[in-house]
């Protein structure tokens, strides 16, 4: 018998269909992937089954009986239980005031709170995903992102009386974890699997969908591809599916190879507890920056962008390089893409064309004082076009589009003025294979015209498919400094922990 069957899920917003006669059967104890380019309509369909969102037609089975699943609280009762992209914390509150936030909570003498009940209930759930490093008793906020983040999956890990969790739906889950945070959460979705219960995962990156999963169901323009045992496709059969088209290779070729001239130097550089940092970068290449979580790769790109006090010295084009702060930096050539696009790299509520010219606003201006609207749009829509931006108008909210084109917003604002350098920080994270491919071009025709790149990811196949060279990171410092060509993974990896470095260099 199957745990969750769903039958002609169909909904429309404003007479455009999102979901178009969906079927996806989940079967007890399995890890099944939801795949799709974004606007795909796997959102819907897990707002859908989250009780959040109507649907204009469905059939939903749970162990074989008919449900209706019309609020959260009905799907609670279910046993769904829901990870979402977006965080939905409460930054105010204690670690374990976020974590036990929807059950009941324990009190004494049926007056008090028990604090010392709710910390130890939140440690127990922390503990479940093997996090002895978090305090329940400390402020959220307090936290990395990364953090927050396995804060929230073991709050969903936390079981209510009379309603345990049977199914664990995961939108992104490792979008903000670095590699060893990554690790523990699939341990702890085998140990799901054992258990009998099963886990329904949305996730762009495609390796750990093909180690993780059982089987994946692929949404494409809101209709069901195809459903199947992963073991019997390839990655290559995968992505074909997602974007409906064939595929190569997941990385383009350089259009020619760097330049022997220096476009960039740092010497000696270094900040707070960074450094020192010797590099350079070449026109027409890609370095790419390596290493664990908090090793100093942003730290490194917001010292070249001005946004943070540092010593030593920087030449970018053969003349020294000491910006004011990031508004001299765009004004000066160098431009930046950071890895948290929502709350660093847009304005949601603005339209596209003013989130493109934010940093520029003095070239689309008469005399410094007057905006030119039409010109801003114009160029806006030109920038857009170059970056495969999928929007109604240039005058369309950034929050409406999807995450993949929220990213291609971000990097038009780069590329609006022309930059010499582009520092770009976890540049495809949450974003689908097709628009991740459509950066990776990006990245290649501004390279072939001389543009350098910096590109800091923990995506190792993504440093090893786009860079020319590679600098290691640990303790704030470059360690080495590899060709990308012939590199393994596990050979990078290792080098970031600093192990067999010598061999591998």
């Amino acid at each position: 018998m199957t745990l969750l069957v769903l039958q002609h899920v169909s909904k429309a917003y404003g007479g455009v269909p999102a979901l178009r006669g969906v079927t996806l059967t989940v079967s007890p104890g399995e890890i099944h992937a939801l795949m799709g380019e974004n606007g795909a309509g796997k959102s819907t369909l897990i707002k859908i089954l989250a009780g959040v969102v109507a649907p204009d037609s469905a059939t939903i089975r749970m162990d074989g009986a008919p449900v209706v699943i019309d609020s959260p609280r009905v799907a609670h009762r279910l046993g769904l239980r829901f990870i979402h992209q977006e965080l939905n914390v409460v930054p105010t509150l204690s670690v374990a005031e976020n974590i036990l936030l929807s059950q009941p909570v324990p009190r004494r003498l049926g007056l008090f709170v028990d604090w010392a009940k709710l910390n130890r209930l939140a440690g127990e759930a922390l503990k479940t995903l093997g996090i002895t490093h978090i305090d329940p008793r400390a402020p959220l906020a307090a936290l990395s992102l990364g953090d927050q983040m396995l804060v929230k999956i073991s709050s969903a890990l936390v079981s209510e009386p009379g309603a345990p969790a049977r199914l664990y739906v995961m939108d992104e889950p490792t979008a903000a974890l670095t590699r060893e945070e990554s690790e523990r959460l699939f341990r702890v979705l085998n140990e799901i699997r054992r258990a009998g219960n099963s886990v329904l995962y949305v996730s762009h990156r495609l390796d750990e969908v093909m180690t993780l999963c059982d089987r994946a169901t692929v949404l494409r323009d809101g209709v069901a591809i195809d459903s199947g045992k992963l073991a019997d496709i390839t990655h290559n059969d995968l992505v074909s599916m997602m974007i409906g088209r064939k595929v190569q290779d997941a990385y383009p070729a350089p259009a020619r190879p760097a330049e022997s001239r220096e476009l960039f130097a740092a010497i000696d550089l270094s900040g707070p507890g960074v450094g020192p940092i010797t590099l350079a970068v070449k026109a027409g290449e890609v370095l790419g920056i390596a290493g664990l979580s908090g090793m100093g790769q942003t730290a490194l790109l917001r010292m070249i962008l001005g946004d943070t006090r540092a010593k030593g010295d920087m030449r970018l084009d053969g003349q020294p390089w000491r910006p004011r702060g990031p508004a001299d930096a765009w004004q000066g050539g160098v431009a930046y893409v950071p890895a948290e696009r929502r709350s660093e790299g847009l304005v949601l509520s603005r339209p596209i064309y003013e989130n493109i010219t934010l940093p520029h606003l003095s070239r689309q201006s008469r005399s410094g004082l007057l905006l030119l609207r039409g010109l801003e749009r114009a160029l806006s829509q030109k920038l857009g076009d170059g970056v495969r931006l999928k929007a109604n108008t240039v005058n369309q909210r950034a929050v409406e589009l999807s995450g993949g084109n929220q990213q291609k917003v971000v990097f038009a604002k780069a590329l609006n003025g022309t930059p010499k350098l582009l520092l770009l920080n976890e540049p495809t994270r949450g974003v689908d294979v097709g628009a991740k491919f459509d950066i990776y071009q990006i990245i290649r025709t501004m390279t072939a015209k001389g543009l350098g790149v910096i590109l800091v990811s923990s995506d190792l196949p993504e440093l090893i498919g786009m860079a020319d060279r590679i600098a290691i990171m640990r303790s704030g410092e470059v360690k080495d400094v590899v060709a990308a060509q012939g590199l393994g993974e596990e050979a990078l990896l290792n080098l970031c922990y600093g192990r067999d470095a010598a061999k591998v260099a």
